[in-house]
C-alpha cells in the first residue's frame, strides 16, 4: 500500500527517515512544494520521494504530520477521502515562538509548546471531522518524534500505541509499525485509546515502554 506524509517538520521528516531506514516507500510533502524537500530526499535515497500535498494525500495510507493549528485548513482543502486510511499523528499543542515571554501558567513552556483548549473532546474526535469519509487511526503521537528512528531500546523493542475504530485500517497500520521494528499495542477504539495516548496529559503520553 502506498504511504503519503503531509508535513515535513520534526515529525514528518523523522518518519521519512525511519521509513527509509527500513525500506518502506513513502511520499513526503509540505506547503512549500517538492523543491523544498530536494535535500531531504537526496539524503534518504530512492524509497522516499517528494510530492505535492495533493499527491501525498492520494496515497492509500496518509499520515497527518503537520502542526495541529494548520491541520483543519490543510486537510479541509483536500479532495474526498473515500474510505482511505488517515493516521492522526497530531496533538493539540501550539509551538511557542523563540524568545516568547515566560508564562508561569504554562507547565509545558520548557518544551516550547503550550496545550490548546479543546474542551472535553479528545483530539481525534475533532480530527475525524476534518477528514470526513476517512478511516482514522491514531499513532506516532505519544513519544518524542526523535525516538521514531530507533525502535530498538534497552535490548528490546520500543512500544508504540495505536487505536482506531476500523479493524482493517488498524491491521494495515500495524504492518507499518511492525516493519519499522516497533512492538505495537492496540489500545482499542479511538474513543478509548486516543485520549490515553494524547499529549500533553494522556496517562500513556510520553511513557516509553520496551518489550524485552
Amino acid at each position: 500500500m502506498s504511504i503519503g506524509i503531509i508535513g515535513s517538520g520534526a515529525l514528518g521528516s523523522t518518519l521519512a527517515r525511519a521509513f527509509a531506514a527500513n525500506g518502506i516507500a513513502a511520499t513526503i510533502s509540505n506547503s512549500r512544494g517538492p523543491g523544498s524537500l530536494a535535500d531531504l530526499v537526496a539524503e534518504l535515497g530512492p524509497s522516499i520521494t517528494a510530492g505535492t500535498v495533493e499527491e501525498a494525500a492520494a496515497a492509500d495510507i496518509v499520515i497527518a504530520a503537520m502542526r495541529w493549528t494548520d491541520a483543519e485548513r490543510v486537510l479541509g482543502a483536500l479532495p474526498a477521502w473515500n474510505n482511505r486510511i488517515v493516521i492522526d499523528a497530531l496533538n493539540p499543542l501550539e509551538f511557542l515562538e523563540p524568545g516568547a515571554p515566560a508564562d508561569p501558567s504554562n507547565p509545558l513552556a520548557a518544551y516550547g509548546v503550550k496545550a490548546l483548549d479543546i474542551g472535553s473532546s479528545a483530539s481525534s474526535s475533532i480530527f475525524e471531522t476534518w477528514v470526513a469519509g476517512a478511516r482514522v487511526v491514531k499513532a506516532f503521537n505519544h513519544l518524542d518524534a526523535r525516538v521514531l528512528t530507533n525502535a530498538a531500546a534497552s535490548g528490546g523493542q520500543r512500544v508504540l500505541f495505536y487505536s482506531g475504530d476500523d479493524a482493517g485500517a488498524k491491521a494495515d497500520v500495524r504492518k507499518i509499525l511492525d516493519a519499522m521494528g516497533f512492538f505495537a499495542i492496540d489500545l482499542g477504539p479511538l474513543a478509548v485509546g486516543a485520549p490515553l495516548a494524547q499529549l500533553p496529559f494522556g496517562p500513556l503520553s510520553t511513557v516509553e515502554l520496551v518489550k524485552i
